[in-house]
């Protein structure tokens, strides 16, 4: 059985959907099951997990419906949630219901490179462990070492590193990412995403050469046990 481990579906709205720019126009429309399935059938793919864009609640039921509707194509979903509300282990109980909920993500990457590693970050990402919930790292290199404080503080969660962390590709920058990969890959509660790398390369003139590094770095790091395949569908057309 293949699964794709990060997907997104969404029915398009401009204003909620700012981040898609004008150079992401080719998924300025609605994205969800029903188009990517003959894909995935005329490619031996069993199923996915249906991953967060939108950070809101509304988000997280949005997927977890779509994951009732198609439970033979969406294997699991990963969701949001106020990781610093008063109320986040009431939210977290209320989600326990959803046996396809398997963790939740923050867009990081779009907040201080301290983000978190801030204490009231790092209180409600501890209480994932109370439910079994994953939590999914999205991060850019400038952003590791803060991961690794987060790993480091709680053991009790497993992590996953989505895009292996977004390194600068298009760049050919490596070195100070492959330190701090390594550094993760050292704690056994976390896992790494092989997902979005042709979006953090040149969208136009990107080669398959151009990830050979990136690619040697991680499956030496965490071993094939601790990586899973992700498309990105559907922000991996833009490129």
């Amino acid at each position: 059985m293949i699964i794709d481990s990060h997907q997104h579906f969404w029915i398009y709205d401009a204003e909620r959907d700012a981040w898609i720019n004008d150079e992401m126009t080719r998924i300025r429309q609605n994205f969800l099951p029903e188009d990517l399935k003959p894909v995935f059938e005329a490619n031996g793919v069993s199923g996915c997990v249906a991953v967060q864009a939108d950070q809101s609640d509304a988000e997280t039921l949005f997927l977890l419906a779509l994951a009732e509707k198609y439970s033979s194509f969406i294997k699991g979903v990963v969701g949001w949630v106020d990781l610093q509300a008063n109320d986040l282990y009431d939210r977290l109980d209320y989600y326990s219901q959803y046996e396809l909920l398997k963790g939740f993500r923050h867009v990081a990457q779009g907040e201080p490179d301290d983000f978190l590693a801030r204490p009231e970050v790092i209180k409600g990402i501890r209480q994932l462990s109370a439910f079994d919930y994953t939590y999914d790292i999205l991060i850019y290199p400038t952003q590791l070492k803060a991961a690794l404080q987060l790993v480091r503080e709680v053991p009790e969660v497993q992590f996953v590193v989505d895009h292996i962390a977004k390194p600068y590709i298009k760049d050919k920058k490596i070195n100070t990412w492959s330190n701090y990969m390594r550094q993760l890959a050292a704690f056994p509660h976390v896992q790494c995403k092989v997902s979005g790398m042709v979006t953090e390369a040149d969208w136009k003139n990107w080669k398959t050469e151009d990830f050979f590094p990136y690619l040697d770095v991680v499956f030496e790091a965490f071993g094939v046990e601790r990586l899973m395949f992700g498309s990105d569908w559907p922000v991996c057309l833009v490129a």
